[in-house]
C-alpha cells in the first residue's frame, strides 16, 4: 500500500507530467484561460488516460504479447487513445454542450496529447500490475488538472493586472510556468 501511495504522489507533485516531462503543453497553454473550462479539460483527460491505460494494459498482456505482435503496441495504443476520444467528445457535446463549445479544437486534440500516449507506453515499459498502472494513470491525470486549475487560476488574475505590453499573453503565461516547474521541482526531496 506504501508503494502505491508513493507512485501516485510522485506523479502528481514530483514527477508531473506537464512540468517535469513538458507533455501536454497544448491544452495546458490553450485552455488554461479560464477555470471552468480548465477543470473540463482536465476531467476529460482524466477519463482518457484512465480508461485508454485500462484498455491498453488489456490489450497488450491479453492480445499482442499471446501473439507475439508487441512491435504493435504504439498503433494499437494510439487507436484505443483515439476511440477514447472521440467518446468524450460524443458524450460531452449531448451532455455538455457549453464546456464542448468552451474546450474548443483542444477536445479532439486530446488524441495527439503525447502525455496520453506516454502514460500508456511508460506502464507497459515499467511493467506495472493492474493496480499500479491504475494508480499511475490516475496519478498523472490528478497532476495534469491539478497544475491546469492552478495555472489558469493564476492567469485569470494576470488577466486583470497591467504588465509590459511585450509580456501580455502566452510570454507572461510561459515565465509562469516556468515558475511553477521550479516550485514543484522543490518537492522532489518529498518523497
Amino acid at each position: 500500500m506504501g508503494e502505491l501511495l508513493t507512485l501516485f504522489l510522485s506523479t502528481v507533485l514530483i514527477d508531473n507530467i506537464i512540468l517535469s516531462h513538458f507533455l501536454g503543453m497544448c491544452p495546458f497553454m490553450g485552455v488554461s484561460k479560464n477555470r471552468s473550462s480548465a477543470l473540463g479539460m482536465g476531467f476529460a483527460v482524466l477519463f482518457v488516460i484512465v480508461g485508454a491505460s485500462i484498455f491498453t494494459f488489456g490489450l497488450y498482456h491479453l492480445v499482442l504479447v499471446n501473439f507475439g505482435l508487441e512491435y504493435l503496441e504504439l498503433i494499437t495504443f494510439i487507436l484505443v487513445i483515439a476511440c477514447f476520444v472521440q467518446f468524450t467528445e460524443l458524450f460531452l457535446k449531448k451532455f455538455s454542450p457549453a464546456l464542448y463549445k468552451s474546450l474548443g479544437i483542444f477536445l479532439p486534440l486530446i488524441t495527439t496529447n503525447c502525455a496520453v500516449l506516454y502514460v500508456a507506453l511508460d506502464n507497459i515499459t515499467n511493467n506495472y500490475s493492474f493496480v499500479e498502472t491504475l494508480v499511475n494513470s490516475v496519478g498523472v491525470s490528478v497532476g495534469f488538472m491539478l497544475v491546469l486549475y492552478i495555472f489558469s487560476t493564476i492567469r485569470e488574475r494576470l488577466d486583470v493586472s497591467k504588465p509590459l505590453k511585450s509580456f501580455v499573453g502566452n510570454p507572461l503565461a510561459l515565465i509562469t510556468a516556468g515558475l511553477m516547474a521550479l516550485a514543484f521541482s522543490g518537492l522532489a526531496g518529498l518523497i
